[in-house]
């Protein structure tokens, strides 16, 4: 028996980088995974078809159990189907891996409100959204007798602590992420959304808080 066997993890921005390397590596332990990834370039723009279904393709060829879901963590309505096809698909919903993130960096000077907005959309309001009706989920399960120990991870970065020039959405979307994180932890962990904080101890731009 795999160390995951049984549990079931939503991973967004599952289809390139860090997230890719989640979703196969929550795979080889034995979990299930739906790989959330709309497809979109590094900057936000264009998007469709492909990144989640090639990590589904690698994980189903290996033996695991994997559902592509190309919605956008932006959309509300998106990220409550990320839930629903979690459970409908593999009967329950463990673990979720808040990831997705986009990068438009620019000087303050230089900002403009587009790109302020889509980052902050994507990494805040998306980890939120997903969050939100992942909790909703849980809530929902405990309160009807049932025993709960899921998790939260969410990708945060050092600039979210010190900053970074040229990057103020990425670092103030960061930061925000943090603070959610923290009251994630204190307002699920009568729901059986047992909580330990991870806090960044370096410079790495991909620390995490985790929430177990």
């Amino acid at each position: 028996m795999s160390a995951l066997d049984g549990q079931v993890v939503l991973v967004t921005g599952g289809g390139r980088g860090i997230g890719r390397a989640h979703c196969l590596e929550l795979a080889a332990r034995g979990a299930a995974v739906v790989v959330n990834d709309p497809g979109v370039d590094r900057d936000g723009s264009g998007g469709g078809v492909g990144p989640a279904e090639a990590v589904v393709a690698e994980i189903t060829d290996a033996g695991g159990k994997a559902l592509a879901h190309n919605g956008s963590v932006t959309k509300w309505d998106d990220a409550r189907d990320m839930v629903a096809r979690a459970v409908s698909v593999f009967g329950t919903l463990t673990g979720v891996v808040n990831n997705a993130g986009i990068l438009r960096d620019e000087a303050i000077t230089n900002a403009t409100e587009l790109a302020w907005d889509a980052v902050l959309d994507v990494h805040l309001k998306g980890t939120f959204a997903v969050t939100k009706h992942a909790c909703d989920y849980w809530r929902s399960m405990a309160r009807g007798g049932h025993t709960v120990d899921a998790h939260i991870v969410n990708t945060v970065s050092g600039a979210g602590l010190w900053g970074n020039p040229g990057q103020a959405a990425y670092s103030a979307a960061k930061a925000g992420i943090g603070a959610l994180t923290v009251v994630t932890a204190l307002e699920m962990a009568r729901y059986g959304v047992a909580v330990e904080r991870d806090l960044p101890t370096g410079s790495h731009p991909d620390e995490r808080f985790v929430l177990r």
